[in-house]
């Protein structure tokens, strides 16, 4: 399974913008995907998943209530909306993927840099 991130950019605090990431090749062995971020000089850090058939959500507690994921199944693609961004969300966001019978995510995509100005 290919993944391919996309929709990052900059905007000023408070604002919004959407992710997408694009599944190509067996995406039936998918079981979940996710989104994770990594700021310059930290640790990646994951920032929230979806079960890929059941459309289950779970986000980090610095996002909830502020971001949202979900996937359209026909397309293959999973999103991430990003409302009330601040300066703290920049960096550079991965869409990730639990392929087969892993436990991990297994599958990445390249990052795209999300930069929010105060």
């Amino acid at each position: 399974v290919q993944l391919q991130a996309s929709g990052g950019g900059l905007v000023q605090a408070g604002g919004s913008l959407r992710l997408s990431c694009e599944a190509s090749g067996r995406t039936s062995s998918i079981l979940l995907t996710g989104w994770f971020r990594q700021a310059p000089g930290k640790e990646r850090e994951f920032v929230g998943a979806i079960i890929w058939s059941g459309g289950s959500t779970n986000y980090a507690d610095s996002v909830k209530g502020r971001f949202t994921i979900s996937r359209d199944y026909a397309k293959n693609t999973m999103y991430l909306q990003m409302n009330g961004l601040k300066p703290d969300d920049t960096a550079v966001y991965y869409c990730a993927a639990r392929i087969g019978t892993s436990v991990r995510f297994n599958s990445w995509g390249q990052g795209t840099q999300v930069t929010v100005s105060s």
